[in-house]
This record gives C-alpha cells, structure tokens and sequence, in this order.
C-alpha cells in the first residue's frame, strides 16, 4: 500500500510537467530540503539556485521518480562518457543508459560540473545569476531536455515557489547544504550506521529514530549534545526513543507553520497532545495555552485544537 501511494503521489507531482502547474506540498517539502545544497553549487560554479532546484524537481517528481529513488539522480543525466554506476530507464528510447550516484549530494555536484564543464553550455555563464529566465531559455536551447515547454515549466516552478529569492542569497545553512543530499555511513557509539536524513518543517531541522537510536547516538552523529536535543523535544535524555519518532534539531516553535492558521486538529483515536505538538513542530506548553487547556486535560477523539 505504501509503495501505491508513493507511485500515486508522483503521477501527481509528474503531472505538473504536462499541465498547469498547481502549488503542493511534496514540491515544497522538496525546495526546503535541497535549497542551501543549491545555493552551495550556486557559490561553486554560478549556476542559479532557482534554476537548479526547479530541475531536480521536474526531473525527479520532487524526488520520487525511479530514478531518484534507485539511482540517486536528480536531474536525468544520461551516461554519455560516464564511467560511475549506472541505471537503465526508458526515456526517448528504451532502456537508456543513465548515471547513478551513491547519494543526492553527489548528483547535485555531477549536474553542476556537467553545465559547466560542457562547451555547448558555455554562453549560459555569461548572463547573470538571478536571469533565471535566460537560463531556462538557454537550457532548452543548448539540448538539455526534447520537452518544447521545458523552459516554460522551469520558469512556471520558479515562479511559483519563489526559487528566484535563493539566486540573491550571500550564505547558506552549511549543515543542511552537507547532509540534505547526503546518506553516507558513519562510524556512531563503535559501529558503522546510515545517517538519517535531515528534512525541515516549521522552520526547524528534524529527522526520524529508528530502532536501536538514543538521544545519545544521534547526537554524536549531528554534533548536537544529547541534553540539547531531549530539551528541544520536551524529552528527558535517558528516554527510549521509538521507530518513527520525531526529533527536532533546534528548540520548537510556539505554533505551527501559517497554513493551519484558518485549520484546526481533529484528534484522531490514539493520539496524545505530546505527539501533535511534535506533528506540527511547536512547543507542547504553547498547544495547551491556545487551546485554554490545562496540562492535566486528558484530550480524546473528536476534539478540535488550535494550533495556530
């Protein structure tokens, strides 16, 4: 069932390319977590921010596509001289040959080096970062996609998720930049593990447990003390974490992103205050203050909640 709705999720995203483009919020879900890995490539090699955002997104559905999901690319690179892993997928023909990478990082770093290595990119260099159109124009003209409406939809994306705003940017957030792309194993508490991706929402940084985690592991693998990171999840540090649990990186916030302002929390069977607080990111104390409820107040199905 999980895979169906993931492969329901990315005909919808995939949609966009042929329709109108509506606003969702996998697209935005995936903006927020590449965006200072963009800004870093941007920095790098003067290609804007906005311009590469806007094609991993319509080259990998916002990350879901087969080719992101097996191979790790984001952006639909074929082999051509490529001596690294590879993928076949069909595209133009069948069974194409397309580069693989360990992680999104890499394929963010391989795009970059692409454009800028190739001689029929060059011009594009010449115009300035923030011309997104001129770059979406160029790309489309250079042959990066047979798609007649690719620039179209390039500028339609940045446009409509103000990717534009990150080609004037002077700085980035370089822990997210290093491991938003990133899933390389580690050596954590005297055994190797995967670092667990880092994704952001209600502008703080969290990441999900896994089985075997503990405040004290995760904390030796995000340089966060072990203390600091219960607090910021109204936890004690001695508490033993869950599959699935929600750990936030970064003191949670006093209510939840903007879009639930006009939207109440219809509680569910099996929910508990503490697990809707770390739902929409903000502090379980302010939960209670806006919805005029003490801490003693056992909440039950059906109940409506403030959390704006």
């Amino acid at each position: 069932m999980k895979r169906y709705l993931i492969l329901l999720l990315y005909i919808f995203t995939c949609s966009c390319f042929y329709g109108q483009i509506r606003w969702n919020q996998q697209y935005q879900a995936y903006v927020n977590q590449y965006k200072d890995l963009a800004i870093e490539e941007m920095m790098k090699y003067r290609i804007p921010a906005s311009i590469t955002l806007a094609q991993g997104l319509l080259e990998s559905g916002a990350g879901l596509s087969e080719l992101a999901t097996k191979g790790n690319n984001h952006f639909g690179i074929k082999c051509h001289d490529w001596t690294g892993q590879t993928i076949s997928q069909n595209d133009d023909d069948y069974g194409e040959c397309f580069r693989a990478y360990n992680n999104a990082y890499e394929s963010y770093e391989d795009h970059s080096r692409f454009l800028s290595q190739r001689p029929r990119y060059s011009r594009l260099f010449q115009l300035d970062r923030t011309d997104y159109r001129g770059w979406a124009r160029g790309l489309k003209a250079c042959g990066y996609a047979t798609n007649p409406r690719y620039a179209d939809k390039l500028i339609e994306i940045i446009e409509l998720y103000r990717l534009y705003t990150y080609d004037r940017a002077n700085s980035y957030d370089k822990f997210m930049a290093k491991r938003s792309g990133t899933d390389q194993p580690v050596w954590v508490d005297g055994q190797t593990r995967q670092l667990h991706p880092i994704r952001m929402y209600n502008k703080n940084y969290y990441l999900i447990a896994r089985d075997g985690d503990s405040f004290k592991s995760i904390a030796e693998e995000v340089g966060i003390p072990a203390r600091a990171l219960a607090r910021y999840n109204e936890r004690d540090r001695k508490d033993v974490l869950s599959n699935g649990d929600i750990i936030y990186l970064k003191k949670k916030r006093k209510k939840a992103e903007k879009r639930y302002k006009k939207q109440l929390h219809i509680v569910k069977p099996g929910e508990s205050m503490y697990y809707i607080s770390q739902k929409y990111g903000m502090q379980l104390k302010y939960l209670y203050r806006k919805n005029n409820l003490s801490p003693n107040y056992q909440i039950k199905a059906g109940d409506a909640l403030r959390v704006y």
